[in-house]
């Protein structure tokens, strides 16, 4: 099981690395058949591609290096310590030795909402953020499922791709976003009756057609990818958990009771959902979105977890009442 185990942390690995990659292909598809609709030429289609990458790279280091600082300030999360915070230090250190991991700091979100993420570029500059609904609603075993869970995702590198990845997606939403404006204000427009005025310049006009196609698709395919990953990525943490704290009942009564929780976490938006341990944008609320949902539903994470203990997945009212909750 052990070994079976660690092939799905490598597999998982892999399959990021390469839908990494899917995503950059995209953004450099994307620029280049800009670069062509706009410039006429390659190497004017090249020149846009690099220049597109080169700003996607910068905020990507940006995101690296300060990404996670972004987040918390963002989320609202203040540090704590053990005076603070005794027993929450606690859980996160207990649970940090068994993964191996350096104590990641500890912060508090204050928000009836349960809920919590780990954000960072490694184990060593690793950081957790809880919110004092889950402190209160939760019992010792639910939040050391919890934990378990969060600081799989940074043994697992998970809070890296989150913040890069994240970065990448957004710099094709805002490049495909820009040249659909530039087309509607008719530039793009000017450029290809000029282009005809001269000789036709048939190619151009293809990218041109090309490029708006991508606009409109590469925002859309590098989102579901993002959102493929991190599904996988959550049913991984839950096992990962499970292995670190021997007790899967804790976090599936942690599941449950976060699922039917119906407090609203106000600081959590579109941008930062996806990194939280289920997605804090529920269902009734007029932001949330079915078709980009950032994790999977919890009531198939406890059954996966029920399938590692030998037992028979939730049926009837108990699997109604976690139905469609998230």
């Amino acid at each position: 099981m052990a070994e079976s185990f660690y092939t799905q942390i490598a597999a998982n690995r892999r399959n990021s690395f390469l839908l990494a990659l899917v995503v950059i292909a995209l953004f450099g598809a994307l620029g280049f058949s800009i670069g062509y609709a706009v410039a006429g030429s390659p190497s004017g289609a090249v020149a846009v591609m690099l220049i597109a990458l080169a700003i996607g790279g910068l905020l990507s280091a940006g995101s690296y290096f300060g990404g996670d600082s972004l987040v918390l300030s963002v989320s609202g999360a203040k540090e704590v310590d053990e005076t603070s915070a005794p027993q929450l230090l606690n859980v996160v250190r207990e649970m940090s030795i068994a993964a191996n991991l350096p104590m990641p700091k500890v912060y508090v979100i204050d928000d009836t909402a349960p809920n919590a993420f780990a954000t960072g570029r490694d184990p060593k500059h690793a950081s957790v953020a809880i919110t004092t609904g889950l402190l209160e609603k939760l019992d010792r075993e639910e939040l050391q499922g919890v934990m378990g869970h969060e600081l799989s995702h940074v043994r697992n590198f998970d809070i890296r791709f989150a913040l890069l990845v994240g970065v990448l997606v957004g710099s094709i939403a805002l490049l495909a976003d820009f040249f659909l404006r530039f087309t509607f204000w008719g530039g793009g427009g000017r450029r290809s009756r000029d282009n005809d005025n001269g000789g036709s310049n048939g190619l151009q006009v293809v990218f041109f057609v090309v490029a708006i196609l991508l606009s409109i698709l590469a925002p859309i395919a590098a989102r579901l990818v993002q959102l493929a990953v991190n599904r996988q990525r959550e049913y991984l943490a839950d096992a990962a958990s499970v292995q670190l704290t021997r007790n899967p009942y804790g976090l599936e009564r942690a599941l449950a009771k976060i699922s039917s929780d119906q407090e609203v976490l106000e600081v959590a938006n579109r941008a930062t959902q996806h990194m939280y341990f289920t997605n804090p944008i529920k269902k009734f609320e007029e932001r949330a979105s079915g078709l980009f949902s950032t994790h999977p539903a919890s009531l198939d994470r406890i059954n996966r977890l029920r399938e590692l203990t030998g037992e028979q997945p939730l049926q009837g009212a108990e699997a109604a009442q976690l139905s469609g909750l998230d």
